[in-house]
């Protein structure tokens, strides 16, 4: 037998459930935050403001850029982390805040499972192998054969300790038996540099830095961190063919809200990058960079959250194999 008390507190439930029903429609109420947690200027902030325009019309609602740059994207990673989870905040992110530093530092602010709800990936650039333009080998079985050969090894050169490219060479190593010591530069650009002046014979890179290079003769690329060879450079191996086990290693850029934020919430931002990275513009600007979009279908929170489950994961091995350790 319902009484009084049990009658108003049950209508009182339902009061709040229609009023947070109102709210998840009523969204997005105010302009968005789209965290970026890099300087102006690189490959993230330009995606960034590539997107907004379209996933701001899509959304009915102005998204605005919030560059939050600092500790190797650590700082903005950990403010949206932090922020109140009503869907008026996000962060797009490359792959070291939330699948690199979080398995090759001791201490981090944040999780990237616990603290974390995925919206969506935008797209993927694969790492590649690019060697110098005196280097003979044409194929990723003769460079490995070169390594071996060569009396300490060939210098293989990335931009930093525990960069993605760093943790490629620990894998490239371990899966084909190949011969490549670490040189860490301090960024993509002096790597290069060295490449195409002939002072170093390899550098792992992403392939947005390493196509024009390609392009123009100043360095080859000889292979490519992708599970099936690129449309973009259909003549050039996967490292899988040369034995590698983990077939795609890349700088992943997606979409994170705060964990808590309300699944309409999530799915209206979703649906904004699924619409933006329909435009043609968009795409072709992308694909410029070497950049691997994703199908509509596979724009997803459940897929992105794989993304970096599986990444995680990769990456620990890639840690352990190279006993990278970053403070």
């Amino acid at each position: 037998m319902l009484t009084r008390r049990s009658t108003i507190l049950g209508a009182t439930a339902l009061t709040f459930a229609a009023i947070g029903r109102a709210r998840a429609q009523d969204f997005p109420s105010r302009p968005v935050r789209l965290v970026v947690a890099y300087p102006p200027g690189g490959n993230v902030d330009f995606t960034a403001r590539l997107l907004v325009p379209a996933m701001s019309q899509a959304l009915g609602q102005q998204i605005v850029v919030d560059n939050r740059a600092g500790a190797g994207g650590i700082v903005g990673t950990e403010a949206v982390a932090r922020a109140r989870p009503d869907g008026h905040t996000m962060l797009i992110t490359g792959t070291a805040p939330v699948s690199i530093f979080p398995v090759a530092m001791e201490r981090l602010p944040y999780d990237p499972i616990r603290d974390f709800a995925p919206i969506g990936t935008a797209y993927r650039v694969p790492i590649v192998m690019m060697v110098a333009k005196d280097v003979t080998a044409t194929t990723l079985a003769e460079f490995v054969a070169r390594s071996k050969a060569t009396q300490g090894g060939l210098s293989a050169g990335t931009a930093g300790i525990g960069s993605g490219a760093h943790l490629a060479i620990e894998l490239f190593n371990a899966g084909t038996g190949a011969n490549l010591v670490h040189v860490p530069y301090r960024g993509t650009g002096p790597a290069l540099n060295d490449l195409i002046a002939g002072n170093i014979p390899v550098v792992f890179d992403q392939l947005s830095s390493a196509l024009q290079l390609h392009a123009d003769g100043r360095g080859r690329i000889l292979g490519i961190a992708s599970a099936t060879r690129s449309p973009l450079l259909p003549d050039v191996q996967t490292l899988r063919e040369a034995g590698m086990v983990e077939a795609e290693l890349s700088t992943t850029l997606g979409f994170l809200a705060p964990a808590g934020t309300p699944a309409d919430a999530v799915e209206k931002l979703r649906a904004a990058l699924a619409a933006a990275l329909s435009d043609a513009t968009v795409r072709q600007r992308l694909t410029m960079l070497g950049a691997e979009i994703p199908p509509a279908a596979e724009i997803t929170p459940a897929r992105y959250g794989a993304v970096i489950r599986d990444e995680l994961e990769i990456y620990r091995r890639a840690v352990r194999l190279g006993n990278v350790k970053l403070e």
